[in-house]
């Protein structure tokens, strides 16, 4: 009989103590611990399974339960359900092994392509077109100066403190040089900034994605081959540039108008993912990650509504808000990030050390590019949550897998002290985030939590004793606009 059946019968018969029943149950959990991970068959000399079917669904079962409770208390505190998703990984695989990393590295490459892809292109469908092209500067601006000193600071660290070559500590450096657009997207829909500084930082986030993950395959072959071609860098980066810009916008117009002819038809997105599948074979095929095509493809379908204006042709009735590609996207993240923590290894504490610090240093150097790229246009609010804003996710993660595959120096270093950049990199913007929100909101602005500088102000009244507009109407979710020329002519 169970065990547990025969103590409760025994406690009422007065056989057992009721004070016996949590040793026992203490007892059991932990017996069935060891059993379950004795029986799983791990990939220790990658031959096997990666575990038992029942084992695999079983954790399937816990990382979607997980996901939808990080979700709920996303939307309730800020805290992104990522780090969650990365301790159930690292509880699952470094604590108790009942997954092995050897076994993961083997599906991480494939899974990894897909995640990058559809989120990707869940990021070209929430960006608006007319948002993204006003704030383009600003969002360049932004990714490359950000990109670009986060590279520097994370090379010397690496070379200095780790001793690693100069091409290695690059290829570290663009790993990690850009703020996750997994994350950002997520995260810029329940914050309370202007729609310019969502579409911005959503933007500067995929451009980030972009450039980390060109730069650093070619970084890849530089290290293999052991010397670094700038004309070979700059060949693939126009190459691909040119590769994504032909093939999102060459496929994405056409496709636009299909879909349009689909309408609501029972397979429209799974037609629309095919054809994205197709995209990202064309763009490997011809030098390009995908990222960018997948990016601008997104974009096209996500404003066919604006753009079927400008093209003049009619769109039926679409419900835009596809619950086949959210729970899609869904699965894909949280699947992912618990692959990231399945990656992670305690075992050299200098790697925790060297993540911990070199995102601090981030962080600060993004307050930097922060007050040098923003304009007193921008709230305080959108500066406060932009210079948060430094999340590392997917691409990293994606990008961290591959230096094992490829046997490259220092291989297993890569996804080790990018676990702890990514989480270290969660929990400041968190932080960062939870502040913001403790400023007292201004009045009467829609879609802020503090209040625009003195100067902006001042010109916000003006506008309204000059031109009669209100606060509302010259404000937009703490992104100040002058109404209309004749209002800046009356200003001046």
């Amino acid at each position: 009989m169970n065990p547990v059946i025969l103590s409760i019968l025994n406690l009422f018969s007065g056989q057992t103590d009721l004070i016996e029943l949590p040793k026992l149950g203490i007892k059991i959990i932990s017996d069935k611990l060891i059993e379950l991970q004795t029986s799983i068959g791990t990939l220790s000399d990658g031959n096997g399974p990666i575990a038992e079917a029942h084992v695999i669904l079983l954790a399937a079962g816990v990382v979607i339960f997980l996901g939808v409770a990080g979700e709920a208390f996303f939307k309730k505190t800020g805290i992104p359900d990522v780090a969650f998703l990365m301790i159930l990984g690292v509880i699952i695989g470094p604590v108790f092994g009942l997954i092995q990393p050897e076994a993961v590295i083997q599906v991480v490459p494939y899974f990894a392509a897909l995640a990058l892809i559809i989120i990707m292109f869940d990021g070209g469908l929430n960006l608006d077109i007319k948002h993204v092209i006003k704030t383009a500067h600003f969002s360049v601006t932004l990714a490359v100066l950000g990109f670009i000193l986060s590279v520097v600071m994370i090379t010397l660290a690496a070379h200095f403190a780790l001793g690693w070559l100069w091409l290695e500590s690059i290829l570290l450096g663009s790993i990690v040089g850009g703020s996750s657009s997994a994350i950002v997207f997520g995260l810029v829909r329940n914050v309370k900034i202007s729609e310019e500084t969502k579409s911005m930082l959503s933007f500067e986030s995929a451009l980030t994605d972009i450039l980390a993950t060109i730069i650093a395959f070619i970084l890849f072959e530089a290290v293999l081959a052991g010397h670094f071609d700038l004309q070979t860098l700059q060949e693939t980066i126009g190459r691909a540039i040119v590769v994504g810009l032909v093939l999102g916008f060459g496929v994405g117009i056409p496709w636009m108008y299909v879909s349009t002819k689909l309408g609501n038809a029972q397979h429209a997105y799974m037609l629309t993912l095919g054809v994205l599948f197709v995209l990202f074979f064309l763009a490997n095929s011809f030098g390009e990650s995908g990222a960018l095509t997948a990016l601008v493809f997104g974009l096209m379908i996500g404003n066919k509504v604006h753009l079927a204006k400008i093209l003049r042709f009619k769109l039926p009735r679409i419900e835009l808000d596809d619950p086949t590609h959210n729970q899609l996207i869904f699965l894909v993240r949280s699947f992912f990030f618990v692959f990231v923590g399945l990656m992670a290894s305690f075992g050299q504490i200098e790697y925790l050390i060297f993540g911990v610090l070199i995102t601090v240093a981030v962080y600060y150097g993004r307050i930097l590019v922060g007050k040098i790229t923003l304009t007193k246009r921008f709230s305080l609010l959108d500066r406060a949550v932009t210079n948060s804003m430094i999340p590392r996710g997917l691409a990293a993660a994606v990008l961290a897998t591959y230096p094992i595959t490829m046997g490259l120096p220092n291989a297993e270093a890569y996804p080790q002290l990018i676990f702890f950049i990514i989480l270290t990199s969660v929990i400041i913007t968190t932080a960062g985030l939870a502040k913001s929100k403790k400023i007292p909101p201004p009045e009467s602005v829609e879609g802020g939590f503090v209040k625009p500088d003195d100067d902006v102000t001042e010109d916000v009244i003006e506008v309204e004793k000059i031109s009669d507009i209100s606060l509302d109407d010259a404000v937009e979710g703490g992104f100040i606009r002058d109404k209309d020329e004749k209002s800046e002519k009356e200003l001046n």
